[in-house]
């Protein structure tokens, strides 16, 4: 239901990225399933108990919700394999209790690009919905409301199908960014303004639509307070990602890159770390190792290693060995990519296999800094 790159809000990772079962591979993707599923089937056996249904009609109730989450599950495949026909890649789908979650490498940046990646996820849903009309007899609104009333049987199964393949599209389709509808608005907006202007405006309305799920949420849903927290905080969080992007765009590594850094040994007691860290600006530092590039060093590596080995023990088993290396030709807003997704404080540059100088975190946000003051 909601299609996303690699910037995540806080909220959105914790969530996401703990706690999810691999269910199978298809098609080269990873299909995960996250644990609060388990609560969602927890919820309808509750519900369903609670309204007075026996036993088989709890288990239509929970057979039904499992062909939702097929039906979400090809949603998202819509999305994955409209998004390899322009050579995305995406590393994998997550089920969730409200929706699904393919994990693209990165968004069509081409406007007619996106839209076609976005509206694949609805089209599915609307083909589904048309192949199950074929089947089934659509009675008139007033047979239509009772039956849909009466909780999920063997005699409305496929009815109960074909309106959630409906409703699915429908909802996905609303201008609520970065859901699929959000990314369509944005994506036609593309076609006149810049991709950051059509971005901040997609998301302004994505955040409107949002505050309006919560106050209708506090009301009729709580799934909904839920949804529209979501979706705030992720028209927020893609905003500012994509005004980043443009501001590094047309920059390479070695533009910015530092060749005035702070060393250490890795044999060095981490006690001289915390020394340099107090008496200067440093926060990440490179460790050596035989006149070579073993690792790095950060605040949080140093206070980490002082809680758990005191202060007398050494660089070398305080650092982060999980080097990243960025070569200095790459376009900058690549490696910011890379650096975010390893969650690194400074990675060693090399050019032509040589080591050149360093890039940091910090860096990279004061460089992001600058552009905004030029261009304000």
């Amino acid at each position: 239901m909601i299609n996303k790159g690699e910037n995540y809000s806080p909220f959105f990772y914790l969530y996401y990225m703990k706690s999810k079962l691999k269910l199978a591979t298809v098609a080269g993707i990873d299909i995960f399933i996250h644990w609060t599923f388990l609560l969602l089937i927890g919820f309808i056996v509750y519900t369903n108990k609670k309204a007075g249904y026996n036993q088989t009609q709890i288990a239509w109730s929970v057979l039904f919700i499992s062909f939702v989450f097929i039906t979400v599950l090809l949603h998202e495949l819509g999305h994955a394999m409209a998004a390899r026909r322009f050579n995305i890649k995406t590393r994998d789908i997550t089920l969730l209790p409200i929706g699904g979650l393919a994990r693209l490498e990165k968004m069509p940046e081409k406007p007619w690009e996106e839209l076609v990646v976005a509206i694949a996820g609805p089209a599915v849903n609307i083909v589904l919905a048309a192949i199950t009309s074929l089947f089934i007899s659509i009675p008139e609104p007033e047979a239509f409301i009772e039956q849909l009333s009466n909780g999920v049987n063997a005699s409305n199964f496929f009815l109960n199908f074909f309106v959630v393949n409906l409703v699915l599209a429908f909802f996905n389709l609303l201008p609520a960014f970065p859901m699929d509808g959000g990314r369509v608005f944005r994506a036609l907006l593309s076609l006149k303004l810049k991709r950051t202007t059509a971005t901040n405006i997609a998301a302004m309305v994505g955040q409107f639509v949002a505050v309006l799920f919560v106050l209708f949420g506090f009301k009729n849903s709580p799934t909904l307070i839920f949804i529209g927290i979501f979706i705030f905080l992720g028209a927020r969080s893609e905003a500012k990602y994509t005004e980043m992007d443009s501001l590094l765009k047309g920059f390479k590594v070695k533009d910015i890159l530092m060749q005035q850094f702070q060393k250490i040994d890795a044999s060095e007691p981490i006690r001289n770390a915390v020394s340099m860290l107090l008496n200067g600006q440093i926060k990440n530092f490179l460790v050596i190792e035989n006149n070579k590039v073993a690792g790095t060093l950060s605040r949080d590596d140093i206070i980490k290693c002082l809680n758990e080995g005191g202060n007398e023990a050494l660089v070398s088993s305080a650092m982060n060995k999980n080097l990243l290396y960025v070569d200095a030709n790459w376009k900058l807003a690549e490696a910011w990519k890379k650096i975010q997704e390893h969650d690194a404080a400074i990675v060693p540059v090399h050019e032509n296999g040589a080591f050149v100088g360093v890039l940091d975190t910090e860096n990279i946000l004061e460089f992001i800094m600058v552009r905004q003051a030029e261009e304000a």
